[in-house]
């Protein structure tokens, strides 16, 4: 099943090709919500707020559970839309979704222009920006749930129109986008990335004096309104115009999505457990990587987030705890991670009360699609469950990995227990052992401090004898790994 949203609603059924009536607004505006969050559980509180607002009828479970038998009967059958302990869940894909493949194809094409594949980008870029019909969730744009989701529709739509468009320039098509330059700085007149697009546009068709013109009126506008100069950008190209130089836009710098922290060494031999921690986010919004002290909780939790930030539209964001010692400090350590803590500190100069650092979590995070990553946590435990509780209640979008030696203890909370790293029988030969996660570990930090050490059929018994005595646990085999600077690996084992 297809749903398109980026418009009046659409459904088309994936087997026989035939589109599909949803008829009545609440009917449509409960797909739409589950749409939303295509494959993810909506908890009923949500799906009541999206069909009736704030007049909820009188028994609005039982009325959500009618209106929801009615949308399986429209869809074709109950399996189309499943219920969980706390809502119900749309049984399709993301990508069946227009809205979702339109802003992966947006970061896709956004990824190819910042590498300099402008013909890819552009092809890319044009095919994300096709699947717009109409106004996004045209069908309930006057519903609150709605506004902040067409809002950022809106942004990346705007954005990806521009990256398109410099992709163009780049490409030599100036000519045929000048019109369309034209119709969106005039419903965006104070976007200075849209103003440099345009100046350029201009001068690379011998319309100079046109270009200078228009950078004289945004700069007025600018002053006028905001009472800002040009930004840099915009007046690098304004100094090209004049120059008479090829002017060329640069893709302004994008906030970070993110702070984790690139990682120095290699990353071994957990690719399974990466792969399972985005398959749960996909299906809870808590997972804990739960297990001893060593065995690479953090350095899992960091990779599987890595591998994840493309597609989290507002990012992830590393939360230390380890050095917190008192509860009622950690909504503020969550606010200094997201950057959040110094603005606080300006306009309160007062140290704020936990109540209030979780108030301005739940304001920052309320309609954000981002991933928080707890580190730590175990003693803190009762800290981090109530706040990740808080959070994850008030904010739909919002997803939480923790690391912890115990679980949190709250509802919805998915467990991946870390296992030790797999290590080879007492007797295997140098490359069937390398072929365990332990021993490459081994071997990989060993070479980083003696670039001479490989195991072969002189060091394989002692590296199988040190993995196994150590129970493939990660910071205990790298702590032996660096004694080979300084000692035979048999005197190690």
């Amino acid at each position: 099943m297809q749903i398109a949203i980026l418009g009046p609603l659409e459904v088309r059924d994936g087997d026989a090709g035939g589109s599909i009536e949803v008829a009545g607004s609440r009917l449509r505006s409960l797909l739409i919500r589950l749409a939303l969050d295509a494959g993810r559980p909506v908890s009923a509180a949500a799906l009541v707020d999206a069909v009736w607002g704030d007049q909820p009828p009188a028994e609005a479970a039982n009325a959500l559970q009618s209106l929801v038998s009615r949308l399986r009967r429209t869809l074709g059958g109950a399996a189309t839309v499943g219920q969980s302990p706390t809502g119900y869940r749309l049984a399709i894909e993301p990508e069946d979704v227009d809205a979702a493949r339109f802003e992966q194809l947006a970061r896709d094409g956004a990824t190819a222009l910042r590498m300099g594949k402008q013909s890819k980008a552009a092809d890319t870029l044009r095919q994300a920006l096709a699947l717009w019909r109409g106004p996004a969730l045209a069908d309930v744009d006057g519903a609150a749930f709605a506004v902040a989701t067409i809002n950022r529709l809106e942004d990346v739509r705007l954005s990806a129109a521009q990256d398109r468009i410099e992709a163009d320039l780049a490409l030599g098509h100036a000519a045929d986008v000048i019109a369309e330059l034209d119709t969106l700085a005039e419903q965006h007149p104070l976007d200075e990335r849209l103003a440099g697009l345009q100046l350029s546009a201009l001068a690379a068709t011998g319309r100079s004096a046109d270009a200078l013109a228009g950078y004289e009126r945004i700069r007025a506008r600018l002053a006028d309104e905001l009472g800002i100069d040009p930004s840099a950008e915009l007046q690098a190209v304004h100094l090209a115009v004049l120059r008479g130089e090829t002017a060329q836009p640069t893709t302004p710098q994008r906030a970070p999505r993110t702070n984790l922290r690139a990682q120095l060494t290699s990353f071994v031999g957990r690719d399974e457990e990466v792969a399972r921690i985005g398959k749960l986010l996909g299906e809870s919004r808590l997972v804990t990587l739960a297990g001893p002290g060593g065995a690479g909780k953090t350095r899992l939790a960091i990779e599987a987030g890595s591998t994840l930030v493309e597609g989290i539209p507002d990012g992830i964001w590393f939360v230390e705890l380890a050095s917190v010692t008192d509860a009622v400090d950690v909504p503020q350590t969550v606010l200094g991670s997201l950057g959040l803590r110094e603005s606080l500190v300006i306009d309160q100069p007062a140290k704020l009360s936990a109540r209030d650092a979780t108030g301005r979590l739940l304001e920052a995070l309320l309609d954000k699609r981002s991933v928080l990553v707890f580190d730590n946590c175990e003693h803190l435990i009762d800290a981090a469950a109530q706040l990740a509780d808080q959070l994850l209640a008030a904010c739909p979008e919002l997803r939480i990995i923790t690391t912890s030696r115990e679980p949190l203890g709250i509802f919805g909370e998915s467990l991946i227990v870390v296992p030790p790293l797999g290590q080879p029988a007492l007797d295997a030969a140098p490359d069937e052992a390398y072929a365990y996660p332990s021993v490459r570990l081994f071997a990989d930090r060993a070479a980083a401090v003696r670039a001479d050490f490989v195991v072969d059929t002189a060091t394989v018994a002692s590296v199988i004898e040190i993995v196994r005595r150590l129970d493939g646990q990660p910071l205990a085999i790298e702590l032996a790994a660096a004694r080979i600077r300084s000692l035979p690996v048999e005197e190690i084992a």
